[in-house]
């Protein structure tokens, strides 16, 4: 009998993970406008829907990884599924910053005003910035670079050792993706097309070969976006309320 290889397990598993979390956002999003704030969510239920929001988004670009990571041989399943929580944990808390973030963001949009399409601007100028630094790009390179990872955990000892692993990887994942969360925050949350589009360039800064200069377009679109912005407000809903219908029209 032909045996399937530890990478089709591996690979199916991360990918259904993704496929859970765009099934449990799509369904949050389902009649809901993209609005400043945490969208009526408690602190526990935000950090959640963060979580999965982050395993939809980042699984694909992580799979290359994981399949590498959890070999071929005895205790595979440990590997894959410790280094996989651990990133997933590192973007959880990464979730209490952008809960923060949020809860800003709706003071800005109610308290702010007209003002309030200059802080937008200002964030996704800041976002597409960063996009070209060098911070950004060593996040990046550790990222794309397996070997790295396994020189660096190959001395982690304990049964927490691939979590840490993982918390490892996703550290530098959140260092690499950061900006691009707060300005998801800035365009809208919930917005599913904006996340789709984050999420194809997160996979492909990380696993094509052309990944820094994709870094690159996506910082130049910021920037050019955040200048855009002032003059069209309503495309950073999360940092725009938007005016009152008068009453009587």
């Amino acid at each position: 009998m032909r045996t399937i290889p530890v990478s089709v397990p591996v690979k199916a598993g991360l990918l259904a993970t993704s496929a859970l979390g765009w099934a449990v956002v799509v369904g949050q999003a389902s009649g809901m406008d993209s609005a400043p704030g945490t969208m009526g969510l408690t602190w526990i239920g935000f950090i959640t829907l963060w979580t999965l929001m982050m395993g939809a988004m980042m699984m694909p670009a992580l799979t290359p990884l994981a399949v590498l990571y959890a070999g071929d041989g005895h205790g595979w399943p440990a590997r894959a599924a410790g280094l996989t929580g651990g990133y997933l944990l590192s973007w959880a808390l990464f979730g209490l910053l952008a809960l923060g973030a949020a809860l800003g963001a709706n003071r800005v949009a109610d308290d702010a005003g007209d003002a309030s399409r200059w802080a937008a601007a200002v964030v996704l100028i800041t976002a597409g910035v960063y996009q070209l630094t060098s911070l950004k790009h060593r996040c990046l390179t550790v990222c794309r670079s397996p070997l790295h990872l396994l020189m660096h955990v190959g001395r982690y000892r304990g049964r927490l050792r691939h979590v840490r692993a993982g918390m490892y990887h996703g550290a530098y994942c959140v260092g690499c993706c950061w900006s691009l969360m707060v300005a998801l925050i800035a365009l809208g949350i919930m917005d599913l097309a904006w996340m789709a589009a984050f999420a194809i360039v997160i996979t492909l800064e990380k696993v094509w070969r052309h990944g820094r200069i994709t870094a690159l377009a996506a910082g130049v679109a910021l920037i050019a976006l955040g200048v855009v912005v002032p003059f069209y407000p309503d495309l950073a809903p999360g940092l725009h309320q938007p005016p009152l219908p008068m009453e009587g029209m």
